[in-house]
Order: structure tokens, then C-alpha cells, then sequence
């Protein structure tokens, strides 16, 4: 996520590195690299020069206490400038009345049909009662597309196949979510290849039929400054109350997260971390600013760890651990749970000082498939008891799940070797070892 920004941003605050203070010189040459960082993530130049201006002014004259050093206190200063530009504080959805309508709108690839099955997930985890609406009506199989992902997160999704009249959709779906009460509806929307205004005449006429309490507008954060010009001319039409950014995941050089706010004056809150169904996260400015500068997010990290992790699970692991009892079992149960708090790589950057060794390794999203196919290839009684997978056993659980014997036999020596070190440990550390053990780079 904004690696390259990041990169560009670390390498500018070097110059200050190793100083003994803050001149108009070095901040100038460090600006004028930050101002360049910008440009090259497509942010818009005014946008840009507009925060360089006020990082500049805000760092001469500075005084530096024994204890932070220039280039502590200039990131101090650059964090604090894009978390403005970024919003300031993160801003929840709008879900204070009775029924919360919530309207998705974009262009056609930005992701509103995933992602409102991603925030009907999330809803309903919240323990809300969720309807999903299908108003896409051109894009060949989108109406299939959101029912497959109501059923696989368990909401509802209600469509007319047959009608061509996008508006009548939205108010009989709404009638019936109504009557079987559902109390937040999530209402998906057609987009087209670029903004026409048939789209913008049939998404103000849904909106005018429903009044929603809540507009987002869904766009793909890889398409940068576009991203940022494509919301403005939404926002003339629907005034809509937030921003979605999706696919932080790719090669995002990260121009439409800076710029938006700023441009349209709208909050983002939610972005897109994978092509999950739990790849959705709320926006917070300073932690995304932090993250930006390489200094972590653990706020999220431990977040994130307290929706999949469940603590009374976690003692009966820990009394098992202890105990020497730590079977295949529990050791599937913790790959699944690692595995739900997303890409692992993102999961990296999180922890402070860890973005630029997740920068430099290529981490294989897929490491943990082979490890899950040869535990899901035992019987039950080899996950229960360990020790007694013999040669023979292990050449057929091999070919069960498509791996090599050589595969099968370093896979069991790792989880051998990580139950005598959790043992000797009693669990001191011991998510940091597993994942060091199952050859997650930097941990």
C-alpha cells in the first residue's frame, strides 16, 4: 500500500537525518523532495504545493529538544500535514435512523458491487440486519454477482431479473426489506465505462425515490488523479457524503487518497485492502499518514487481531500449549485465523520499522494453501495425535493434498520444532514464532 510513495517520502526526510538542526536549507531541499514524492503519486500539483507550502512554514524556525531529532520531528510535521489533507479524524457512515438506506454509486471496475457485499459483511457482524439491493441493470451477470456474495456472507439480496426499471426496483426492494425487518439497506448501482448522463439522471432518480441516509461514492484508488476528477462530477450531481477507495492492495501510487478530501470535500470511509470478503476497513487519516511514513499502524493491527482472534479460544490454546497437546488441529484453526486478518504483507507494514523489509521480499499471499490442503488430507485421529504420522502415513497425506513427500516431511519437522519451542516458551511470543517458523519474512 503507497509503497512507492512511501519510499519517496523516507528517502526526502533522510536529508535531515544525522542534522543537528533545522535550517531554511536543508528544509528546503527536503520540501522541494516531498513536493516531487507528490507529483510522482499523481497528486494534483496545486494540492501538492499547498501542504510543501505549509510543511515548510511550519518546520523553520522549529526548535529541537534533546531528546527528537530533526528528522523525528519533520516527520513529526509531514504526518501531521497529510493526516489534514486527508480529513483530520475518521468519520462514520450515516445508520442513526430507523432504517439506514445506503446508495453506492462509481463507474463501472471501481468495485461498488464487492464492496457492498463487504460492508453488508461487516454490518451484519455488527449484529444489523442487512438487505441487500440489486439496481444493476445493464452490466451483464451483476445481479448474479451480488447474489453470490449474499449467500456466501449470509445476507439477502433482493432483484428483479426481468425489470428494466432501475428506480421501481430500488422502492419495492426497500417495501421489502421493510416488511421482513431489515434495518440497513445497501443498494448497488449500475456504473458505466465513464460518466454519461442517462447514469446520472437514473442514480439522482433512485436517489430522489429512496432518500437515502447515506450516498458513498465507490472509486478505484489505482486510476489516482482521474479517481479525484471522476468524484467531483459525481459530487455536483448527488452530493454524496463519503468516498470509498478500493483496491489499496495494488500498485496504488496513492494520489487519490491524498487529493480527494481536499478536492471534493467529502470524508473517505472505508477503504479496500483485498479482494476479501473481509478486505474492508474504516478510514483513519492519521493512521493511514503514519503508515504512509513508515511509522506502523498498530492501533489497526491489534484491531484486526481482536475480530478474528477469540480470547477464550486463544486459553484453551494456550492451556493445550502448555500441556504439549497442540495438535494439527489448533494449528489449522490459528493458519485460518491469520489468514482472515488479510494480506500478509499489508499486515507487515503495519508494525513499525517492518514497511521496509515488507517492501524489499516477495511474500506468497497463497503460503499458507499448501500447509491447509496436507492438514485437511489427515484423518482425524492423525490431526488429534501427531506423533502418529509414520513414513507411510505421510507419503499418503502427500499425495491426498498434492504435495511432495520432501514437502511433507519439512512441513512436519516446522511443526514439530514449533511445538517444542511453544512448549519451552509457554506461549511467550508464541504468534511471532509461528509465523517466523512458517517462513513469513522479517518476523
Amino acid at each position: 500500500m503507497f509503497e512507492s510513495l512511501s519510499a519517496k517520502l523516507d528517502n526526502a526526510i533522510k536529508t535531515l537525518k544525522g542534522q543537528g538542526k533545522i535550517s531554511d536549507i536543508n528544509i528546503a531541499q527536503t520540501v522541494k523532495e516531498i513536493r516531487k514524492a507528490l507529483l510522482d503519486a499523481d497528486v494534483n500539483y496545486k494540492v501538492a504545493k499547498e501542504i510543501t507550502d505549509k510543511i515548510k512554514d511550519e518546520a523553520i524556525g522549529q526548535k529541537i529538544s534533546i531528546s527528537v531529532s530533526p528528522g523525528q520531528l519533520f516527520t513529526k510535521i509531514v504526518s501531521d500535514e497529510l493526516t489534514r489533507l486527508m480529513g483530520g479524524t475518521k468519520v462514520d457512515i450515516n445508520l442513526k435512523t430507523d432504517v439506514s438506506v445506503i446508495l453506492m454509486s462509481g463507474l463501472q471496475g471501481s468495485g461498488k458491487t464487492t464492496f457492498s457485499g463487504k460492508l453488508a459483511k461487516m454490518l451484519k457482524s455488527q449484529g444489523r440486519q442487512v438487505q441487500l439491493i440489486a439496481c444493476d441493470i445493464y452490466r451483464p451477470a451483476a445481479i448474479d454477482q451480488l447474489k453470490v456474495l449474499g449467500e456466501t456472507i449470509g445476507v439477502d439480496v433482493y432483484a428483479e431479473p426481468e425489470s428494466k426499471n432501475a428506480i421501481q426496483i430500488a422502492k419495492n426492494g426497500i417495501e421489502f426489506a421493510k416488511k421482513n425487518n431489515r434495518k440497513v439497506i445497501i443498494i448497488d448501482t449500475a456504473g458505466r465505462l465513464a460518466v454519461d448522463e442517462e447514469m446520472m439522471q437514473e442514480i439522482e432518480g433512485i436517489k430522489k425515490a429512496v432518500n437515502p441516509s447515506e450516498i458513498l461514492f465507490v472509486v478505484d484508488a489505482m486510476t489516482g488523479q482521474d479517481a479525484v476528477n471522476t468524484a467531483r462530477v459525481f459530487n455536483e450531481r448527488l452530493n454524496f457524503d463519503g468516498v470509498v477507495l478500493t483496491k489499496l492492495d495494488g500498485d496504488t501510487r496513492g494520489g487519490a487518497a491524498l487529493s480527494v478530501k481536499h478536492e471534493v470535500n467529502k470524508p473517505i470511509k472505508f477503504i479496500g485492502t483485498s479482494e476479501k470478503m473481509d478486505g474492508i476497513d474504516v478510514f483513519h487519516p492519521d493512521r493511514m499518514a503514519q503508515r504512509i511514513l513508515g511509522m506502523g499502524d498498530v492501533i489497526s493491527l491489534v484491531e484486526k487481531a481482536q475480530q478474528v482472534f477469540n480470547e477464550e479460544e486463544a486459553r484453551k490454546i494456550n492451556k493445550k500449549i502448555s500441556k504439549n497437546q497442540f495438535d494439527f488441529n489448533d494449528f489449522l484453526s490459528q493458519l485460518e485465523q491469520i489468514d482472515k486478518m488479510g494480506n500478509v504483507k499489508d499486515l507487515m507494514g503495519m508494525i513499525p520499522g517492518m514497511n521496509k523489509a515488507a517492501k524489499d521480499v516477495e511474500i506468497d499471499e497463497n503460503m499458507f494453501k499448501p500447509m491447509k490442503a496436507m492438514i485437511q488430507s489427515m484423518t482425524p485421529k492423525e490431526r488429534e495425535n501427531p506423533d502418529i504420522i509414520t513414513q507411510s502415513r505421510r507419503i499418503r497425506i502427500a499425495k491426498g493434498s498434492g504435495n511432495s513427500i520432501q514437502e511433507m516431511n519439512k512441513f512436519i519437522k516446522q511443526f514439530e520444532d514449533m511445538r517444542k519451542m511453544m512448549k519451552m516458551m509457554n506461549n511467550k511470543h508464541a504468534m511471532k514464532n509461528l509465523m517466523g517458523r512458517m517462513g513469513i519474512p522479517g518476523m
